[in-house]
């Protein structure tokens, strides 16, 4: 369980609630071989879809990416409209990362995908603005872990 399977849940919440709102995985906005990271591409294809959704009325935007919280301000920009930003950041223990990487990867992929994952979240960690909330996710279910970010959003009724 990890930042997809919560946004997943905050969707379902804020359906359930009859809420409008938005979900994009960031991941997903420049995922190309070779990397176009260096183009910018992840926020241009973020302003275009914002300003689709924000000319059909949207204004709450769940937005994933395992870095966007130390990108907000270019992913604001990106958006174009000064947009309030929660930024969260899910921390969880060594063993729980590694028990959650067991159940998609194995062998060598496991151990290398493993030893990023360990020192990408020290980065994270470190390197995240400190106004950025950190949830820890150890032995929580999702809804759990969304109605903790709902409050935070003040997005429920």
């Amino acid at each position: 369980m990890g930042k997809t399977t919560v946004a997943y849940e905050l969707h379902s919440q804020l359906s359930a609630q009859d809420l409008r709102h938005c979900l994009i995985e960031g991941d997903n906005l420049d995922m190309a071989h070779p990397a176009p990271w260096v183009h910018g591409l992840a926020e241009k294809n973020l302003a275009a879809m914002w300003k689709n959704y924000r000319e059909l009325g949207y204004r709450r935007l769940i937005y994933t990416n395992t870095v966007s919280v130390r990108q907000t301000q270019a992913l604001a920009t990106a958006m174009g409209d000064d947009p309030g930003i929660t930024g969260v950041l899910l921390m969880a223990e060594d063993l729980t990362t590694y028990n959650r990487l067991a159940g998609r990867e194995s062998g060598l992929e496991l151990d290398s995908h493993y030893g990023r994952s360990q020192s990408a979240a020290r980065e994270l960690d470190l390197l995240t603005p400190p106004w950025v909330h950190r949830i820890k996710t150890d032995g929580r279910p999702p809804a759990d872990i969304a109605r903790e970010i709902l409050l935070l959003t003040g997005w429920q009724h």
